[in-house]
């Protein structure tokens, strides 16, 4: 795509990680500073005109908010913008597959702060996206080049 990547562990703050390396799912109250964070990045690549891929485990449709409305979605009201701008426009890739075909990914993973022993709470917590979202559903059971056509015909079709 030529699109700026964005890859959301790497704006988890120390104390996230240590908590996800002890095995400790993190809380509402871990993730919501961090996902602000996020919000913010993609606020400045939209603000600049640029489109970005970030990846995210955006569990919760509040999470989800959040990535398009900032800090605002978490109070359950209306989002406010910054000089009355609308909220970003995001297309959500929900890539979904059996834990069985993550959790072998995941032990194939080197040097993440993340151990394999957190994929259930992640399962747990995971809201699949829904409508009213912006958002397509791609199966992980799909080899790589059939996940990415599958997105790309997703953003330039609609």
């Amino acid at each position: 795509l030529g699109w700026k990547f964005y890859d959301a562990d790497d704006y988890h703050p120390a104390e996230n990680k240590e908590k996800m390396a002890q095995g400790i799912p993190l809380s509402d109250e871990d993730r919501i500073p961090w996902l602000c964070a996020l919000h913010e990045v993609l606020r400045r690549e939209d603000s600049s005109g640029q489109n970005a891929v970030l990846a995210c485990s955006a569990l919760r449709k509040m999470y989800r908010r959040v990535l398009v409305s900032g800090a605002s979605a978490t109070g359950g009201r209306q989002p406010e913008q910054p000089g009355g701008s609308a909220a970003l426009q995001v297309l959500f890739v929900h890539l979904h597959g059996p834990m069985a075909i993550i959790a072998a990914r995941l032990e194939k993973r080197r040097g993440h702060f993340m151990p394999p022993e957190l994929l259930k709470s992640q399962f747990d917590t995971l809201e699949p996206p829904s409508a009213p979202e912006n958002f397509i559903t791609v199966s992980l059971e799909k080899s790589l080049p059939e996940i990415v056509l599958e997105i790309e015909h997703a953003i330039f079709q609609g």
